[in-house]
Formats: C-alpha cells, sequence, structure tokens
C-alpha cells in the first residue's frame, strides 16, 4: 500500500472510531477499507485511482457514518436479492459487487449441476442510470459511477460469465427495450437455463440498482440454498471478465427469441376464462418502466384498443432512468401520490379502472372508479378481488379444482384465507415475506405434490399473493407478475359491467359478505450505519422484553419467528435473517408484525383489524361509516406503535410527527419537528410584521427541506397542517398556510 494510502486509511480509521457504532462494525468498516485500498475491487473495469477522490472526500468532508456504512458489511442477499445504493464500497452496487456476485454464482451453479457438459442464464436489466439524485457524493468531485446503468452492470454480468464458458442469453445491446421480472422467471423455464439474473432495484429510488438471482426452476433461493450461494460470494477472490473481443468471438452470448417473448403474453391471455367483449375502459401507466411491454401488450391483444378502451400516460410510459415524472421519484404502485397523474387521466377519459406497473413490473398496482372519484387500491385490496373473482370465475366454467390452493405470506390479509376456505380451498399462508418463499411451495409440489402438510397438484393452484402489490395466477411464473394480474382484473372489469357495478362495488361487496379487513403497512427509514444499528437494536429489545402493552391495549400473545420451538431450527444464517420476525396479537382483535425491510433500510411494521361482516343488506352509507371508524381506530394504534417503538432507541416524536410521508427518513422526521418548525414560526412573524415577505421565506423553506427527498414539500404537507392547526390563531394560520403551500 502507498504511503498516501496509509495515511488515508490512518484518518479514516480515526473517523469511523469517532462513529456511535458497536465495536465489531467499526473493525469490519476498517478492514474492508483497507482491502479497497490496497486491491483493486471493480476487478479491472474502473482503476483505483478513478474512486480514490470519493474515498478522499468523505475523510476530508468526516462523513465517518456513511464512509462506515459503505464498508462494514457485504450488500446481503434479502428478500429480492442484492439491492441498494449506488457507490463505493462492498456495501453499495457497484462493479465490483455485481462482478463478484456472478462469479459467485458461476461456481454455485457448477455444484448445483456437476454433469452438465455447459450452463446456460438468461439477463435481464432495468431503465436506471445512477444520477446522483440524492446528492450523496459532491459534485464537483470526481465519480465513475456517474451514468452508470443496469444494461451497464448486465453487460458486465455477460462478460463475467461469458469469461467461464456460461452461454447468456440477453437483449441485444442495441434492442433500447427491457424484460420484466416476471419475463425473466418466465424465459429461465421456458429455454431450459440453469439460472438468470436481472439487474434492477424495482421500485427502489432511482439512485438505487441490484441484482436478483434466479434458479432454474425460474425463482429465487430460499434458505438454506441462498446461504450457500451468498457463502460462495463472500469467498470470490478473482474475478474474470472477458473483453468485448473475446465475448463476440465466443458466441456466448446470444438475443432472446422473438417467439419465447411472445410465448409470455400468450401465456397470460389464456388465464381468462370467459371470451366476452372487452367491454371496460382502463388507464395505464408503467411509470417508466418494462411494463409497458407486458401489461400494455396483453390489454392490447385482448382487444382493449388504444385511444378508445386504453389510455397510457404518455409521459410515465416512456423509458426514463430518473422517474422524473413521478411524484417523489418513487415508482412504487404502493404509494397513493404515485398515482396521481394516472387517476387524472382515468378521470379525464371516464376509464374503470387505472393500471400501475412498478419499473420491472413484477407489482400492479391501481385506483377504481367508485361514482365520480377513484379510490386507490392496496395490495391486500386487489389480492381479495383476484382470489374471490378466480373462485367465482373458475367455477362457473366449470374448472374450479376439487380442492382450489391459494398461498400467500404471513403478513398478507387473512382476508384471502377466508375466500379460499369458503369454497373448500387450502391455503399455506404463513410464509416468510419475499415471493421466493411462495415460489419454493410451487416448486415443492412440482416435485413432490407436497409442501409441509399440504397435498396437491399445480393445477390446483389459483392464485398467490403478498401484500406489497405482488400476485401470480399461474405456475408457469415462478415470480410475482404484473400481467397475469392485469388480465384478469381486466376481465372482472367486463364482467361486473353487465352487472351494472363496478369494481369498486365488487369490493365492498366483498367486505360486507367477508368482514372489513383494515390493512395498514408503517415504515420508518434508519439509513446508514447508525439506522442499520437502531434497526437491530429495536428488534432485540422487542425480542428480549416484549411489551406487554401497547397504546393501552393489552397484549394477548407473541409469535417470535426466532423461536425455535415454535417454528424449528434455524437453516442457515440467511434463514435467521428472514425470520426475524415478531407479531404481536393486540387486545381488540388488532394483529401487529414488525420485521427489518430485506431490500431497504427501514423497519416494516404490518397491521391488521378484521371486523364482523356487515351483510350484504348493508347500506353503502353505513359500511362507509364502519370503514372509517376501523381504519381510524388502526391508524390510532399504529401511531401508539411507532411511538413506542421508537423510544426502544431514545426518539420521541410528537403524534404530528407520524404525519409525515414514510418516504422520509427518521432524522428528517425529527429535524422537522425540532428545526424546521420552530424556525418556520419565527420567520412566518417576521412576514406578518412585514419585515420580510412571502417569497424569501418560501425559498428557505424549500433549500431546508430539500434534502427530505424529491417533492418535499408534499412529503410532509399532512404534518404541517396538523401542527399548524393545533391551536393557532387564524391569522397566523392563513399566513402560515400561504407561506408553506407557496
Amino acid at each position: 500500500m502507498s504511503a498516501h494510502s496509509s495515511h488515508l486509511l490512518s484518518a479514516a480509521r480515526r473517523g469511523i472510531g469517532s462513529v456511535d457504532l458497536p465495536p465489531e462494525m467499526k473493525d469490519s468498516a476498517c478492514a474492508s477499507l483497507e482491502a479497497w485500498l490496497a486491491e483493486n475491487k471493480f476487478a479491472g473495469l474502473v482503476s483505483p485511482d478513478d474512486y480514490r477522490p470519493i474515498l478522499e472526500w468523505m475523510v476530508e468532508a468526516q462523513e465517518f457514518d456513511l464512509l462506515a456504512d459503505s464498508f462494514y458489511q457485504t450488500i446481503p442477499f434479502g428478500t429480492g436479492g442484492r439491492r441498494g445504493p449506488v457507490g463505493i464500497g462492498p456495501n453499495r452496487i457497484n462493479p465490483y459487487t455485481i462482478a463478484s456476485s456472478v462469479q459467485g454464482h458461476i461456481e454455485y451453479l457448477w455444484r448445483r449441476f456437476p454433469r452438465a457438459s455447459s450452463l446456460k442464464v438468461v439477463i435481464a436489466y432495468d431503465v436506471r442510470r445512477f444520477h446522483n439524485l440524492r446528492r450523496i457524493y459532491p459534485p464537483g468531485v470526481p465519480n465513475p459511477l456517474l451514468g452508470l446503468s443496469s444494461q451497464d452492470l448486465a453487460r458486465i454480468a455477460a462478460s463475467v460469465y461469458a469469461a467461464a464458458g456460461v452461454t447468456v442469453v440477453t437483449l441485444p445491446a442495441s434492442s433500447g427495450d427491457y424484460i420484466s421480472t416476471p419475463e425473466l422467471s418466465f424465459l429461465i423455464r421456458r429455454l431450459i437455463a440453469h439460472g438468470g439474473v436481472n439487474v434492477s432495484a424495482s421500485h427502489n429510488h432511482p439512485d438505487d440498482n441490484g441484482s436478483k438471482f434466479y434458479n432454474s426452476e425460474g425463482g429465487q433461493e430460499i434458505p438454506p440454498d441462498d446461504e450457500e450461494l451468498a457463502a460462495i460470494v463472500e469467498q470470490v477472490r478473482e474475478i474474470r471478465v472477458a473483453g468485448e473481443r473475446e465475448v463476440s468471438a465466443s458466441g456466448l452470448v446470444v438475443d432472446v427469441p422473438a417467439e419465447a417473448r411472445q410465448a409470455f403474453i400468450d401465456m397470460n391471455l389464456r388465464l381468462p376464462v370467459t371470451k366476452g367483449a372487452a367491454t371496460g375502459k382502463f388507464a395505464f401507466t408503467s411509470l417508466h418502466g418494462a411494463g409497458i411491454n407486458t401489461v400494455g401488450r396483453c390489454l392490447e391483444e385482448m382487444g382493449y384498443r388504444r385511444e378508445s378502451r386504453l389510455f397510457y400516460v404518455e409521459e410515465q410510459c416512456e423509458y426514463r432512468s430518473d422517474f422524473r415524472h413521478v411524484t417523489f421519484r418513487s415508482p412504487n404502485p404502493e404509494v397513493p401520490e404515485t398515482l396521481a397523474m394516472g387517476i387524472e387521466l382515468a378521470q379525464e377519459t371516464g376509464a374503470d379502472l387505472l393500471l400501475a406497473t412498478d419499473p420491472d413490473a413484477d407489482r400492479l398496482g391501481g385506483a377504481a372508479r367508485d361514482g365520480d372519484t377513484f379510490a386507490f387500491l392496496t395490495g391486500n385490496e386487489l389480492a381479495c378481488m383476484l382470489t374471490r373473482y378466480r373462485l367465482e370465475s373458475l367455477d362457473a366454467a366449470g374448472r374450479l379444482p376439487e380442492q382450489p390452493l391459494g398461498i400467500k405470506t404471513e403478513v398478507t390479509t387473512d382476508l384471502v384465507r377466508k375466500l379460499i376456505e369458503s369454497r373448500n380451498g387450502v391455503v399455506v399462508g404463513d410464509l416468510l415475506v419475499g415471493f421466493k418463499y411462495i415460489a419454493a411451495v410451487l416448486g415443492s409440489l412440482e416435485r413432490t405434490g407436497e409442501f409441509g402438510d399440504v397435498s396437491a397438484t399445480l393445477d390446483d393452484f389459483i392464485v398467490a399473493a403478498e401484500e406489497s402489490h405482488g400476485f401470480m395466477l399461474t405456475p408457469e411464473v415462478r415470480d410475482k407478475d404484473a400481467a397475469g394480474a392485469a388480465v384478469i382484473l381486466a376481465e372482472l372489469t367486463s364482467e361486473v359491467r353487465k352487472r351494472g357495478m363496478s369494481v369498486y362495488d365488487y369490493l365492498v361487496e366483498t367486505y360486507k359478505s367477508y368482514g372489513y379487513h383494515s390493512n395498514t403497512v408503517r415504515s420508518t427509514v434508519m439509513s446508514g450505519a447508525t439506522g442499520s444499528a437502531n434497526i437491530r437494536k429495536i428488534q432485540a429489545l422487542l425480542r428480549r422484553d416484549p411489551p406487554k402493552a401497547i397504546g393501552g391495549r393489552k397484549v394477548l400473545g407473541v409469535n417470535d419467528y426466532w423461536d425455535e420451538s415454535r417454528h424449528g431450527p434455524f437453516l442457515s444464517a440467511t434463514d435467521r435473517s428472514a425470520r426475524n420476525l415478531i407479531s404481536f396479537s393486540i387486545e381488540g382483535g388488532i394483529k401487529a408484525t414488525i420485521r427489518p425491510s430485506g431490500t431497504e433500510p427501514k423497519n416494516k411494521v404490518y397491521l391488521e383489524l378484521a371486523a364482523a361482516p356487515l351483510g350484504s343488506d348493508a347500506t353503502r352509507l353505513e359500511f362507509d361509516a364502519h370503514r372509517r371508524d376501523v381504519d381510524r381506530e388502526v391508524k390510532q394504534f399504529s401511531n401508539c406503535f411507532l411511538s413506542q417503538m421508537l423510544s426502544l432507541i431514545g426518539t420521541s416524536v410528537p403524534d404530528y410527527a407520524f404525519e409525515i410521508s414514510d418516504l422520509v427518513a427518521l432524522p428528517h422526521k425529527v429535524d422537522f419537528c425540532d428545526r424546521f418548525l420552530p424556525e418556520f414560526e419565527r420567520r412566518a412573524e417576521s412576514v406578518l410584521a412585514g419585515e420580510t415577505d412571502d417569497g424569501a421565506v418560501g425559498s428557505w423553506v424549500d433549500e431546508t427541506l430539500e434534502p427530505y427527498g424529491p417533492d418535499a414539500r408534499a412529503l410532509v404537507r399532512h404534518a404541517f397542517d396538523a401542527y399548524a392547526s393545533a391551536g393557532r390563531d387564524p391569522e397566523r394560520l392563513e399566513v402560515q398556510r400561504r407561506i408553506f403551500s407557496g
């Protein structure tokens, strides 16, 4: 190591030592940084001299929490594979973390298929390109990762596979096209590949990226196999990358057959059982991603003609890596604000339903017409409608299995179970979070006809769902697929129109008959090494000393998935990580489950309250009032839960802070309450006194809130309204709202 690198490492060690982190995290960060300074961790793809300025900046600017977080670990395999921010270090996505993962994947595949004469994989990638929109790195410092795209990383992956003699099936570089995640799963199975990889960060922030590895069944590995893959990747010390000429001469990188891509569309078009006229009307947005080629194509081939029965949000159906036209730049159909442009188009065109896909088109969201307005549909609500309609339509066609099989995760609404069991069905419903566990159930049934105490065939399967807008309607795909769900929702829309109903009427009818289930997911973003430590601390303290009461309600029971006497011994470290889930049964019928996210720096709290059925005779007014009461009860409890949770890490915020969007990181929420609002009050008073004007204070607001995220005022607007309305005289309230609204 050069004298310059030694000096840099010494300064970094001192700085990391000052960060409030467990000693083992500090030691790991320093050891990893030393390795990166001593070796070329970009495997010859980027010169060490190119990324050294970023490391020097971290030390000089005393960004030691960022430095520690970038190096203290290698990005783990989570519920969606390896995913995270693009940046320098093993805990970031960059050419090294992608290439080393692929190198390990090759070794893993050879162990899985020792008798194969050769290996074949399929590679997909999404629209991403690193823009440093979070402004993590300063614009004036040279950064070799700026402009790095998913396609670039996929090309690197292909070069590593080819260097090992592995055949790669992928899109030609000049295609300008993208393959969705479910299509990748389908292609692996159809092309009889040994595995695959998707370079994607799904619905994450545009500065994120990642790689999701798939097995020969078209699903992702589960414990303990994923641990074996992770262990192999961690042992990679040398990466061989084939040059462009070597790749070209090898003939190992080939194009995806056009007929195979069409077969994916045809598979989804076979799902509907009614073949009537396409009478529904839809608005659709792909949120800048691949859904235009899956959901869009399927709807068109079903007979929904563009500009008469199918209307695209044109701005959002353009491939864009910065997600410019999406609110908060969050291309996630779980976020209601993300659908604003789509709902506007649906209103203008008289659509029955808005459908929306995330960038890799595995998740489907939307909103349904409810009279003169549109109602946002949660993942749980879509799951219930898909389940009920699939049962009814297959039964009407004489195709419903004698004992229909449904699959869901532990945190997905239990109404799915009620619907299936009402038709003599069986549900595998206690799975860990992640669609890979659903795929594993189908894999087990395919191989053995059994999963746990369930005996069934693939012909018995009718639906799988997870609350985060993931649905599967056919075992031909082993990941969630927006296209399959979209064609069934289109079929449902046309069918209910014949009855003079809307899709939302159908949902309300379901709730009245089977009981309204209020489901809420709350997230707390805690970024950086300190945030990661706090996420772990919260979970550890809740496990060690479970609360006796939450929000004044007794805790009646605790289901800790780390309890080996109840859930069996751990299969691996990855199994232990996946089972880091604690569920509380609360007085009054509330179920609350908390877990760290496997793909983002946050913990998630899932809440469900199942109310008794009102009966089909209940009026809409009665149902709406009932729903508001139940939702209010769950929201109040969720705020109490979050407050009690944060107290475990010594953090306290007023109630209005829980109105801040869950996209905003916890330190910014604290900053909003402790620093922003008092200063805003002072500046608003200066406007009242005539000492300054709205424009000057408005500029300060934008500058101060900018670190919170894109569209920052919208992120905190509800919290501001709640705060400003409490005990303010009318004149001051009017001025404050005027200034904040801009």
